[in-house]
């Protein structure tokens, strides 16, 4: 049985915060190219303000605890990050594919630098829609505009 089928998705709770924002602040921390935009209080609060009181947030349990997580606005994923550690192992598919599934359009914003989930965007359907310089975000970065139709 492979590592992705030991896996456990679930809707996300109130009290999966701390964890999600822990998982978000290292998968951004992962990136050399990514400045810190936040402290771990602020990561918090969106996280519990945003993340689980506005979109639909699902997460992704190995032996208990909590390795990934993707939350969904309508027809926009919004966020989907794993802990750093738990990457390759087919989590972030799983996640995405349960979360999409009932959606005819799915839309993201990916950052430019980021290559490895371009690819996994890539793999799983979506299409580059359009470029963007950098001004339309926080980080200042260029990103893609990702959009994938069944």
């Amino acid at each position: 049985m492979s590592i992705a089928a030991k896996v456990v998705l679930r809707p996300a709770t109130s009290s999966d915060a701390g964890v999600i924002a822990k998982i978000m602040r290292a998968a951004l921390a992962s990136f050399d190219w990514m400045p810190v935009m936040h402290t771990p209080d602020e990561d918090l609060a969106f996280v519990a303000g945003t993340v689980l009181a506005r979109q639909r947030a699902t997460v992704a349990e190995a032996d208990g605890a909590i390795v990934g997580f993707i939350a969904v606005s309508g027809e926009w994923i919004e966020q989907l990050y794993l802990d750093p550690g738990w990457t390759g192992r087919g989590i972030g598919s799983r996640l995405l594919t349960q979360a999409i599934a009932s959606l005819p359009v799915v839309k993201l914003y990916c950052f430019q630098s980021n290559t490895g989930a371009r690819r996994f965007y890539e793999r799983h359907g979506f299409r580059v829609e359009a470029l963007r310089g950098g001004s339309n975000d926080e980080e200042g970065l260029p990103d893609i505009f990702y959009v994938r139709r069944r």
